[in-house]
């Protein structure tokens, strides 16, 4: 998929499905608050989630909000560098270059 094309596509389904996105939105709310794990954990958590499971989208996402309440680059690529013995070291490289997507326009 092209990069110009994803966020397009994302808010076309939230427009359509706006009840589905709101209760997942909810559902996003709820499991922060249920825990002592700050924002910013929180945040390289799911940045290193979305990197285990190979969604493109995902990592986008989730560097995107982490950068917008400060997380610098260093915690962004040790989040996502951390996986490499669980995840292995291609989809460590494959992560990294979808934050740099990002990372690369905060520069």
């Amino acid at each position: 998929m092209s990069k110009k094309r994803e966020p397009n596509v994302y808010l076309r389904l939230k427009k359509q499905h706006s009840r589905l996105f709101q209760a997942v939105e909810k559902l996003g709310i709820a499991v922060r608050k249920e825990g002592p794990i700050n924002e910013k954990t929180a945040h390289l958590i799911q940045i290193a989630a979305a990197a285990a499971i190979r969604s493109e989208g995902a990592v986008h996402s989730h560097v995107r909000r982490a950068l917008e309440i400060g997380v610098k680059p260093q915690e962004i690529h040790q989040a996502i560098i951390l996986a490499t013995s669980t995840i292995g070291f291609p989809n460590v490289i494959a992560a990294l270059s979808w934050a740099e997507d990002l990372l690369n326009k905060k520069r």
